[in-house]
Parts: structure tokens; sequence; C-alpha cells
């Protein structure tokens, strides 16, 4: 009886402790979603001083979040079997250590490798706090609770990723971004050795090799098929047969899923229609979202000239809206309805990108404010009323599972929307450069590869050749960031349309819209 007694009081901390403890795995989860925005402000510096090649740059920008995607779900059967405080812990250790490789990176590849294995250490720290928060919190609705502020705290870091970005970039080396991560996840660390009570799942699922290795090189060989789009000779036949293959064994990792009796990714609970109606919206709104943080601090920097700082400046508004539709949101599902609140925040979301690639009033800041602000208000709205949709359309003592299953989705749409229209924007860009009497063949090569390249050329080109190429480079750049945008404006209003149709009403829902 005292034994028992000992277990349940370690399994279940004093209230103070827990919320402590909720406040290390928020902070955790901040500090993973400002890594996951913060070098996209640094890209034009990093890519002066490394030189990497359009695939290459899109490689640095997502490698970090795929690669979390990749290994999410995974790490979290690791964390069954091992301890999930011990899991969390070498999460964080890996964490700085890659934070410190990468600040100090002297190639692309190099910085590549930093930013895979900061994916990495990333998956280790999610995987395990799911679980840790299902065993701190074993109360329903504290534990509701506690979820909803550990996902909103990955939206606000990613928010404020760019903006922290702008500021160490204006006055310090691109590689100040990463080491800003390295005392804040010591005393993460530290604190974690303190407090985080330790458990494991006394019954943990089979560990399954072969699908540890098809979900994870499934989903590399497709994404390194989908980069190669960005590749100035087009999809080269290596990258296509990589993706092709890609894409071949996540078939047969869904399928081996569907047939083992301990999977290592239970795909029953996608039979919810209320639980994929809202992992889709989600998927859409925060990959649409990341890739507009992407594309803006881009066209901030090279056509409209700002600097690091004043980039990150400029979207203070989208970051705002963004935080203030997470927290109205509730009050918006509670009188709307989720299905409502859901449908217009990614409609408003759609239309707001929508007048940006099509309106060239948006050139007027106070008019690209008015934009940020319904595209940041929007996707506020989505992502927390997606996240609370999809925790309660599954039974309680599988919110943690569903909870995990929603963080992949988050990390794998990011990635994938970097890529996809980060893909767009280098296509629609190329595809503007015509061949210019002054260039040779390889400077049209880099010109077209990368607009970073274009100012370091024109110094060398007389007055007159250097003013055409520039402002030839920053049209066709202008152009691609608009077609990029206006793709994601299109997926939004998909997503919306699907969302109005397919999302039942929430069982019990007391909304006042009907």
């Amino acid at each position: 009886m005292t034994l028992r007694r000992s277990r349940q009081q370690h399994r279940e901390p004093p209230s103070r402790r827990r919320w402590l403890v909720l406040a290390i795995l928020c902070t955790s989860l901040l500090l993973a979603g400002i890594d996951l925005t913060v070098l996209q402000v640094a890209v034009p510096s990093l890519a002066r001083d490394l030189g990497p090649s359009g695939p290459g740059l899109l490689w640095i920008v997502d490698v970090y979040s795929l690669t979390v995607a990749a290994f999410l779900i995974v790490c979290g059967t690791l964390a069954d079997r091992v301890g999930r405080k011990r899991v969390a812990l070498a999460g964080f250790a890996v964490f700085g250590l890659a934070s410190l490789a990468a600040a100090f990176s002297a190639s692309t590849l190099q910085l590549i490798a930093a930013r895979a294995v900061l994916g990495l250490g990333t998956a280790l720290i999610m995987a395990a706090t799911v679980a840790i928060l299902r065993n701190v919190f074993p109360d329903d609705r504290e534990r509701g609770f506690a979820i909803g502020l550990w996902t909103a705290s990955h939206s606000v870091g990613a928010t404020l990723g760019p903006v922290i970005g702008g500021l160490l970039v204006e006055h310090f080396p691109w590689g100040s971004v990463f080491l800003v991560n390295v005392p804040i996840a010591a005393v993460v660390l530290i604190a974690g050795a303190v407090f985080i009570p330790d458990s494991r799942n006394p019954v943990p699922r089979r560990w399954d090799p072969a699908s540890v290795a098809l979900s994870v090189v499934g989903l590399g060989g497709f994404a390194y098929g989908l980069k190669q789009v960005a590749s100035p000779e087009g999809l080269p036949p290596t990258a296509l047969a990589i993706g092709g293959a890609g894409i071949a064994l996540l078939a047969w990792f869904i399928r081996r899923q569907h047939r083992l009796a301990q999977p290592l990714l239970d795909l029953s609970l996608f039979r919810n229609r209320r639980f994929s109606v809202a992992i889709l919206a989600v998927f859409g709104c925060f990959g649409s979202y990341v890739a507009l943080l992407f594309l803006l601090l881009q066209w901030f920097q090279q056509t409209r000239g700002f600097s690091p700082g004043e980039a990150g400046a400029a979207i203070v508004p989208l970051a705002a809206a963004n935080a203030l539709g997470a927290t109205l949101a509730p009050w918006l599902a509670g009188r709307l309805g989720d299905r409502a609140a859901m449908t217009s925040a990614l409609a408003s979301f759609a239309v707001a990108l929508g007048f940006f690639a099509l309106s060239p009033a948006v050139s007027a800041y106070p008019v690209l404010v008015l934009v940020l602000v319904v595209s940041g208000f929007g996707a506020g709205v989505i992502m927390t009323s997606g996240a609370d949709t999809i925790t309660s359309a599954v039974p309680p003592e599988r919110a943690g599972e569903a909870a995990a299953i929603q963080e992949t989705s988050f990390e794998l749409s990011a990635g994938i929307g970097v890529a996809v229209l980060g893909s767009v924007l280098a296509v629609a860009y190329r595809l503007r450069i015509p061949e210019f009497p002054f260039l040779s063949g390889d400077q049209l090569t880099q010109v077209r590869n990368s607009v970073a390249s274009t100012g370091a050329i024109a110094g060398h080109l007389p007055p007159d050749a250097a003013g055409t190429l520039l402002s030839t480079a920053d049209s066709a750049f202008d152009h691609g960031i608009r077609v990029s945008v206006g793709c994601a404006a299109l997926v939004l209003l998909v997503m919306s349309v699907a969302t109005l149709t397919l999302l039942r009403r929430r069982p019990g829902c007391m909304c006042v819209a009907r």
C-alpha cells in the first residue's frame, strides 16, 4: 500500500511543482518554435557568407522541421521504452550542442547537418514532453489546458523567431541566432533534471525497426525530391527517382501500420472525421503561415531594401495579430462553434493573401499592415481552435497521442510549406530572368540561381548594365513572391471549403451560432 502511494505521488507531483514542470516544457517548445523561423531573417546574410545554391538554401531553412517530423513518432516510442525524462534531457543537450555547431558553421553542408541534428534534438524534446504532460496532469481539464498552452508556445515561438533573429543579425553575425539557444537550453536542462518526474510506459509498444526505417527514409527521400524542384536545372532524373522511392516507402509504411497489431503510428485516429479535418486545416494553415514568414522576410530585404532588424520589425503586426487570434480563439469557438470559427478564419487568411498576390497597393506599408493583421489573426484562430478540436475529438486517454500527431503535422507542414512555396518562388523568379548580353553563362546561372548574387555581379558591370540587372532581378523576385503567396491563398481557400463541408459540429456544443 505504501509503495503504491509512493508511486502515485511520483506520477502526480504537487500542484505547484506541476505548473513549474509545465513552464519548463513550454519554454522548451517556445525555443523550438523560435528556431523554426529565426533563421529566415538571416538568410541574406548567410547566403552572402556561405554562397548556398537555391536548393541548398531551402535545405538550410527547412531541414530542421522535416527532421523533427521524421523522428517525432519514433522518438515517442523510444521515450516510452527508456523513460520520458531521460529522452527529454537528452533532447535538451543535443539541442544546445547542435546550436553551438550551427553558430560556427563554415559551409552550407555543415550548417545543414547541424540544423538536422537540431531537429533530432527537438524531436526528442517534443516526443517526451507530450507523455510527460499526460503524466503530470492526470486531471482531464488541467491536461487539456496544459496541452493547449504547450501548443500555443510553439506558435508564439515561431512568430517571435524572425523578430528576435532580425534584432540579432542587425548587430551580430548570423551565427548569433543559434548562439542565443545555448544558455537557454542549459537552463532548461538543469531545471528539467531537478523538477521533471520520470516515467515510462510499463507496457511499451513493440519497437518495429522496419517501420522506423520506412518512415524516416521515406520522408527523407520525398523531401529531397521535392526540394530539387528549386534547382536551376529543374528536377534531375536522380532526384525524381529518389523522390518517387520516398513516396513508395511512405505508402509501404502506411500499409504496414494497418497490418501491425502494435503499429508505430496508430492510423485509426484518422477515422474520426473531426480529427482528420482539423489535422488537415492545421496542416494547411501552419504550412502557409511559416512559408509566409519566409517569403515576407525575403521580400522585405531583397526588394524593399530593409535591413534584417527592419524586416523583423516589419512583421510585428503579423506576430501581434497572431497572438491576439490565439487568445480570442476559445471565445470565438464558444460563440460561433469551432466549424464556423475555423472556416471564417481560413477564409479571411486566404482573402488577405489573395489581396497581397494581386494588388500593387501592398507596396504601401500601411496597406500591408492591414494584410498582415488579417493574416495573423486568422492563423492564430485556426491553430488554436484546430489544436483544441484535435485533442477533443479523441478519448481523454488518447489526448497525448493526438497531440503528438498534431505536432508532427505542425512540423511537417512547416517544412513542406517552405519547400513547396519556396520552390514556386525559385521557379517563377528564374523564368522571369532573360538572357543578358553583358553576362557570361556562369554569371547568368548565378543570377537565376539566387537573387542574392545579383548585387555582387552588378558591382563588376557598367552602371547602365548594373541598373538593368538589378531592376530586372528585383521585379522577377517580386513576381515570384506574389505567385507563391497566391498559391498559398488557393490552398487556404480549399481548406476553408473542406472545413465548412466536412467538419462535424462538436457533440454537446451550446454555441450561439447554429
